[in-house]
Parts: structure tokens; sequence; C-alpha cells
């Protein structure tokens, strides 16, 4: 436990140097702490504060900067979150209209990456293995379009070649029959259902309903990037992340290989709110030097995804906690039928597990 006069002369020392990117002193602390303290006894402070980790002195500077578990209990219990500025809740909003479900995501992280200055990141939900509609439109003899429509709204288009023509009466009779009876099932519950009902169908649909769960049952299980992202370039240009060779290239690798992140906002939809976590303190983020400020969004009510801001530990959380948590409840209310955010879209909280 921390008394006030160490709580306040830590949280200076940690908002000067996010803000300053420079080892901070006794001096510093003097002219920004508003407390009236001699020189003598605030190092002494500092003493406390690096003996119980919560800060450190760099081996070229006179100066402290924080440690992972010195911004964790800035973010936990000091810091004060700035609501986002109505013009720019105005702005994200704006962005974010109910539209395809994949524009709104990448319109998202874009907004992220944007707002923050560091990278945004995004992951997508999981593709459905069911569809909530299927169509067939008639290209030319023997070729058609399937429209594939999952419970999402997403629409996958796929070209089939047959090996007889049909008529778009026997299009649609074959639609329908899969629209009513098979819509909303697991593919693999279709197949099932298909082959044990083919006696009772007619024979000129069969091949072609077959071939149509068949073509969807691939479509919706391709392989499909789970993360979108944008602004990553944003973190070359950070000073503790650029200066070290080996810090870029574990930076390179964790953007490339994803699957460390992909872990992470998998963690991070399990809890509520923004959550943060700080790179050095928590096995989710592979580098010291990082931090991820992650909340999930919803559709109509579920929880489907996560989004985020991937940044330095030296960021202003400040500032990056209203962006990510207005930018969540925005998607959430784009991809929802009501199109509502829940809480109001000026306002933010930080709710749930920060690790």
């Amino acid at each position: 436990m921390l008394d006030a006069r160490a709580q306040t002369l830590l949280k200076t020392l940690i908002e000067r140097y996010i803000a300053d990117g420079q080892p901070v002193g006794s001096r510093t602390l003097s002219r920004h702490s508003g407390l009236d303290l001699s020189p003598a006894t605030i190092r002494n402070v500092m003493a406390d504060l690096e003996e119980i980790g919560l800060i450190a002195s760099p081996h070229t500077s006179a100066g402290r900067v924080p440690t992972p578990r010195g911004y964790r209990l800035f973010v936990d219990r000091l810091l004060t979150v700035q609501p986002l500025e109505g013009e720019q809740a105005e702005a994200i909003e704006d962005r974010l209209r109910p539209d395809e479900p994949a524009r709104v995501l990448s319109t998202a992280a874009s907004l992220l990456s944007s707002f923050s200055q560091f990278a945004g990141i995004v992951m997508a939900p999981r593709r459905a293995s069911r569809f909530r509609q299927i169509e067939f439109l008639r290209l030319s003899e023997r070729r058609l379009l399937l429209i594939i429509v999952t419970p999402e709204g997403d629409v996958q288009n796929r070209i089939l070649s047959t090996e007889r023509d049909y008529a778009s009466s026997q299009l649609i009779e074959a639609a329908n029959y899969i629209n009513v009876h098979y819509a909303g099932l697991d593919f693999a519950a279709i197949h099932e259902r298909l082959h044990r009902e083919l006696a009772s169908l007619r024979d000129d649909i069969t091949a072609l309903m077959q071939k149509a769960v068949e073509t969807s049952t691939q479509a919706l299980s391709e392989e499909q990037d789970p993360l979108i992202f944008s602004g990553e370039r944003n973190l070359v240009g950070v000073a503790e992340l650029s200066d070290n060779v080996e810090r870029m290239r574990r930076l390179f690798d964790l953007f490339e290989q994803k699957t460390g992140l992909v872990e992470l906002l998998d963690a991070s939809s399990r809890g509520q709110g923004v959550q943060i976590f700080i790179g050095g303190e928590s096995e989710l983020v592979p580098m010291d030097q990082l931090s991820v400020v992650a909340a999930p969004y919803e559709s109509d009510g579920r929880i489907v995804g996560t989004l985020g801001v991937i940044g330095p530990t030296r960021m202003a959380y400040e500032r990056v906690i209203p962006i990510v948590d207005v930018t969540a409840r925005l998607v959430s209310a784009a991809l929802s039928n009501d199109g509502k955010a829940g809480g109001g879209s000026g306002q933010a909280g930080t709710s749930g597990q920060k690790r």
C-alpha cells in the first residue's frame, strides 16, 4: 500500500514519462507534482518506489522510468480516464454506419489506428458453419451463381458448373427447399439429412442441391484471416521499439505469426469492458515494451469478437481507453439489428479485468 504522497509522485512520474519519453528526475517531480517537498524527500520516496519494483533507474540517467508493475498500479488505481470529445465520438459514429460486417470491421481498425496513432486491431467473428439463406442465379447454360448468406449477414458468391441446364422454376424450387428445411443447421447435419431424404426428392434437382451444399460448406469453411490490422507502421516510429533491432524483429514476428495476438484477443473476449494487457507482466503480450488496450464487441447482445489498440507501454492510456471503448460500442451498434449502442457513445469505462 502506498501513502497519498507516494501515489502522487508515482502518478506524476508516469505522466511525465508518457508525455516526454525521458527518465524523470526529482526536479521534474518537484515542479509538476504540486507537493511541497524537499528534493531529498522526493529522492527518498523514489528510492522506496524503486525498491518495491514500481520504477527503475536506467544506467545512463539519474532519473527513473516506470516498470510494468508501476504501469499496472497506475492504470488500475491512479488513472483518470478522459471522456472522448464529442466531435471525436461523432466522427467515429459517422464512419461506423450499419453496412456489410467486413466493411464495418475494417473501418473500425482504421479508426482505432487513426485516433490512437498506434496500431488498430480487430478480431473478426468466427466464420459461420451454417447459412441463413441461399439463392441461385442463372448466368448461362450450365453455369449458375450460388449466393450464400450467413446468419451474420455476410455474403459469399460461388460459380457452379452443372452437368445440365436448369430452368428458373427449378432453381427457385431447389433454393426454397434448402432454405425451408436446412437454413440454420450445421452443414454436417445438412449432409446427413440430405443423404437420408434424397429418395423423396425429385431426381432432376437432387444433384443441384448436393452440389450447392458441398460448395457452401467449402465456401464457409475456407481459411479466414481472423485479424484485421491498420497502422502497424506507426509503431516503427516509436523510439523504444525502433531503437533496438531485436525488438523490431519480434514486433514484425508478432504481426506476421498472429497466434499470440489471437490468444490475447480471445482472452479479452471472455472479460467485460475495456481490458489492458501490459507487456512484461502478462504472458499474452510477448514484448515488455508493448501494451494492448482491448474490448469485446457484440452483435445483437452476443459477443462475437474483440478490437483494440497495440502500442508502447508508454502510451496515453487515459486517451486510448475511451477510443477503444467507444469504438467497441459503436461497432456493436452497427452490427446489431436495433442499431443502438449501449451506454452512450460519449462515455468510456474501464470495467473488467486488466492484465
